[in-house]
């Protein structure tokens, strides 16, 4: 098996624009209903059916039809243009046109579907996947869990209730130098760790502008992309090139959209779930657009004692949209008090504390994908440890309640940013002490017809 890595089709490819969500109708009827699909066996082909066919479906679904045992029976999406970006991968990969629909709950509901891929913004995340679920279907589901902390326990619950396999889109996890670098982390290698740094820094600038609302593309059901969400106007900058992350409509910022990847890794390596408080500040300083949530952000987690900070310690968090890149833009580094460890998608190194001098103990520098295996690309890797998971029936190392914990860090930054106060965070009941406030953004309410029940 020589599978082609997301990256690589994403740069060979035509694929354009922002990822466009879901599907096209009311309210399913009926919550509850009877496991219709046949759960794979070791030789079976396994059908799968994606919701949400933009730039990281159509990625994603390449990972997958990357194993010959993988077919895509039905391409979903709100969006006509992007419905036909699946069904050309799909042609290119099985010569075979699948079906196509604007409606998600046509492909919750069919039988010949055993999988759902589900790849829409963020506030189209939960909802599907509780559904198909109770359908009976095993689900991948990309990052984050949802658009709000209060998404993630009904994911969790159905992916219980129901014995299906879900597995969360944080592909970090299937790479094996993560798990090297979590492996020495928590051997306690660093000695008492007392922070950990957090970065995503990209280049952006001068931002995307002040377009006017407008009506939608032609081929775009606007009503329906909205959701759940309370109704508001189109605006380009809301839909096009990755722009739903950054109104509060449909995503929660790089904090959630790239901090979900981190945090987790956070998380597993720390042996911990919930932090006890959090604080945050920002603004739009880099440059000025319409968008919602800031461009320059830092935010600061205190968490209690842990397997290795005795102590508790602080995760610190520091995205930038309008400065140069970094040379690692996307990383962590762990700080012990015996050595430090930086981690990012390319390799993990160690630097030893000592009096006079930093020396470097060991590496995880990576070399090329020709002489090792861990170079793989990570997206590939995760599709194939969930094809595994679907077979063996076993639970994902990445599942909804790992990724609901991740999650909940960028969206706890985000409520104490939105309140301009630091919080306080019962991790148990997950509710903010003593800020009724700050305490109301933990849920959204969902637009009706549309309920979250599990």
């Amino acid at each position: 098996m020589n599978p082609v890595s997301r990256r690589t089709f994403l740069r060979n490819s035509a694929v354009a624009g922002g990822l466009a969500p879901l599907a096209f109708g009311g309210l399913t009827a009926a919550l509850t209903r009877p496991l219709s699909a046949a759960e794979p066996g070791p030789n079976s082909k396994i059908r799968l059916g994606i919701i949400g066919s933009g730039d990281m479906g159509v990625g994603d679904l390449d990972c997958f039809l990357a194993n010959p045992e993988v077919d895509c029976v039905v391409v979903c999406d709100v969006d006509d243009a992007r419905i036909a970006k699946g069904v050309e991968l799909c042609e290119k990969r099985r010569q075979k046109k699948p079906d196509t629909t604007r409606d998600f709950r046509r492909v919750i509901d069919r039988k010949d579907v055993d999988v759902v891929l589900v790849a829409t913004p963020d506030h189209w995340h939960a909802l599907p996947t509780v559904l198909a679920c109770q359908a009976g279907k095993d689900v991948y589901l990309e990052k984050p869990l949802g658009n709000a902390i209060g998404e993630g326990r009904p994911v969790i619950a159905a992916a219980k209730k129901y014995n299906r396999i879900v597995q969360f889109g944080t592909q970090q996890r299937s790479q094996a130098h993560y798990q090297k670098a979590v492996e020495i982390i928590r051997s306690g290698r660093l000695g008492t760790i007392s922070e950990v740094k957090v970065w995503d820094h990209s280049y952006r600038a001068p931002g995307r502008g002040f377009p006017a609302d407008c009506p939608p593309p032609e081929e775009l059901d606007w009503d329906f992309y909205v959701g759940p969400a309370p109704m508001q106007p189109y605006n380009p900058n809301m839909y096009f090139n990755y722009g739903y992350d950054w109104f509060k409509l449909s995503g929660s910022g790089h904090q959630v959209a790239w901090g979900v990847h981190h945090f987790d890794i956070v998380l597993w390596a720390m042996g911990v779930n919930a932090p006890l408080a959090a604080s945050a500040m920002g603004g739009p300083f880099a440059y000025r657009d319409n968008a919602e949530w800031p461009n320059t952000f830092d935010a600061t987690l205190q968490f209690g004692p842990g397997p290795v900070a005795p102590n508790g310690f602080l995760l610190q968090y520091s995205m930038r949209l309008g400065c140069r890149r970094v040379q690692r833009a996307h990383a962590k580094c762990f700080y012990g008090t015996e050595a430090s460890l930086l981690l990012d998608r390319s390799r993990y190194s160690i630097v030893a504390e000592t009096k006079n001098d930093n020396k470097v103990l060991a590496s995880g520098d990576l070399i090329s994908p020709e002489q090792d295996e861990l170079a793989r690309d990570d997206s590939t890797r995760h599709s194939e440890v969930f094809l595994d998971c679907l077979r063996t029936r076993k639970t994902p190392d990445a599942n909804p309640e790992t990724g609901h914990y991740a999650t909940n860090l960028g969206h706890l930054m985000n409520i104490s940013w939105q309140v301009g106060r630091s919080i306080r965070w019962d991790g148990e009941n997950e509710q903010v002490i003593g800020d009724p406030e700050a305490n109301a953004l933990v849920h959204k309410p969902y637009r009706a017809p549309w309920k979250l029940v599990v």
